[in-house]
């Protein structure tokens, strides 16, 4: 991807979730809150059209020259028109903090994907428990290691680090939104939200 560098961080670390989610048959997509872009750039590596969005207009001018076949939104994804919704595949990397309520943006992310399609929501919230300390640990240890050896790269989008809800508020925040959703806690401060649309 030229034009923007490209090494490691926690974000990047979850790309391949998102892309073992994409159906064999889906030809949109959309990447909600793509900063960099470099989501949107291995989303359309499998994906004939995709959308990415974001309110900052000065890191989509930095992420647009590396992808020109992507179409870049410069928009709050709760509001914009998007004239291709809905999307075979919606994505959502460490965003949905950064919007006023999680219940509105999840059902909103929803309402953007089509029948059939997927939703995947990668985000970050706040240890609340032994379980979520434990996992910390693994995060650590994880963080430590990947940035030796695959060298980390800071996103030049900006960086909100305090988290309005725990992992546990924003699990059950999710299954009220998206009924059926499957939940996973991930190490590197992460959990991720996969939802089918009904077909």
């Amino acid at each position: 991807m030229a034009g923007v560098a490209r090494g490691w961080n926690h974000n990047v670390q979850y790309h391949r979730l998102v892309l073992d989610a994409v159906p064999a048959r889906a030809r949109t997509a959309l990447d909600a809150g793509t900063g960099d872009g470099l989501l949107a750039a291995d989303l359309r590596d499998r994906v004939e059209h995709v959308t990415a969005i974001d309110v900052d207009a000065g890191v989509l001018d930095r992420a647009r020259p590396s992808r020109s076949d992507v179409d870049w939104v410069a928009g709050d994804v709760m509001t914009h028109a998007l004239p291709a919704a809905p999307f075979d595949v919606v994505a959502s990397i460490a965003t949905v903090h950064h919007l006023p309520d999680l219940g509105t943006a999840l059902r909103r992310l929803g309402e953007l994907t089509a029948p059939g399609g997927v939703l995947v929501v990668i985000g970050c919230a706040r240890s609340a428990g032994p379980a979520d300390f434990a996992m910390d640990v693994v995060g650590a240890v994880q963080h430590r290691v990947y940035s030796r050896t695959r060298g980390w790269w800071e996103h030049t989008a900006p960086v909100r680090l305090d988290f309005p809800h725990t992992y546990a508020q924003v699990r059950a925040i999710a299954a009220t939104a998206l009924p059926g959703v499957r939940w996973r806690r991930l190490p590197l401060f992460r959990y991720a939200l996969t939802w089918s649309a009904p077909a």
